[in-house]
């Protein structure tokens, strides 16, 4: 049984708006899974959805239903949905600027106790040894990269079991994001925890992800896995070969292929 599985949802923002629909997608435990499309496609979206935070954009699940671990927990707020498991790493406003590395640490488990923060503190900085070195620096003065791993490593001090990364590589140099990749591979081999990541950059994704998901337009278009995703002709051109031309819509593409006889 899938730790995660999401089924043919459909998010409305405003009650007018359809931004994602008819979206199936699943994650088992200990599986990295990662969802591609460019901005707008409805990938972040996507995320809230399982996370609990569309609320506060004024959307909701219409249609559709999202289970972890064999319960349902679409449309239930952000706190009971951590509370089970799930935490998410947004895109944006990924740390507290004005507290240190380790008090933001802190923030997630200011509820536990010394013993246990000792332990939490001492696996993070393992996983995580440049922020070992920055305690004491506050988040303002931190380098994208280093927000960043700040940022996973405050949502694991939350003992998730899935972890939502929304973006990972958004404004990094390809070296800081291999280094990432390379971090998110840990947790999920030393700590057991499944990863689920939203992704512009397939580059980036499908050297870690099991599994993949293509978004377009608010729908699953294409899925596989990293093999498959890797050598698949379009996913190439669109998303991984795109040196010398314009980008254009996995969509686009296709029908494309289809008006020149080339598409099978």
């Amino acid at each position: 049984m899938s730790l995660l599985q999401v089924e043919k949802i459909e998010v409305v923002y405003k009650r007018v708006i359809t931004a994602v629909q008819g979206v199936t997608l699943s994650v088992g435990a200990k599986q990295i899974v990662a969802i591609l499309g460019t901005n707008g496609a409805g990938k972040t979206t996507t995320l809230r959805a399982i996370s609990g935070f569309l609320g506060l954009d004024d959307a909701r699940i219409t249609e559709g239903a999202i289970s972890f671990a064999g319960r349902r927990i679409d449309n239930a707020p952000p706190h009971d949905i951590t509370a089970r498991g799930v935490v998410l790493v947004p895109e944006r406003d990924k740390v507290f600027p004005n507290l240190t590395v380790a008090e933001n640490l802190a923030v997630p488990v200011s509820r536990a106790g010394a013993a246990e923060r000792r332990r939490q503190d001492e696996q993070i900085y393992q996983l995580f040894p440049r922020l070992a070195e920055l305690r004491q620096r506050v988040g303002g003065l931190l380098s994208g990269g280093e927000r960043q791993m700040l940022a996973i490593a405050g949502a694991l001090m939350c003992r998730p079991r899935l972890l939502l990364v929304d973006e990972l590589s958004l404004g990094l140099a390809p070296v800081v994001v291999q280094d990432l990749t390379r971090r998110l591979l840990a947790v999920r081999d030393e700590l057991g925890i499944a990863i689920l990541l939203v992704e512009q950059s397939a580059a980036a994704a499908l050297t870690i992800a099991d599994h993949a998901y293509v978004m377009e337009n608010g729908r699953i278009v294409l899925d596989g896995d990293r093999e498959r995703l890797k050598s698949h002709q379009d996913v190439q051109e669109f998303y991984l070969g795109q040196a010398s031309g314009e980008r254009r819509s996995y969509r686009a593409v296709k029908q494309y292929r289809r008006s020149r006889r080339w598409y099978g």
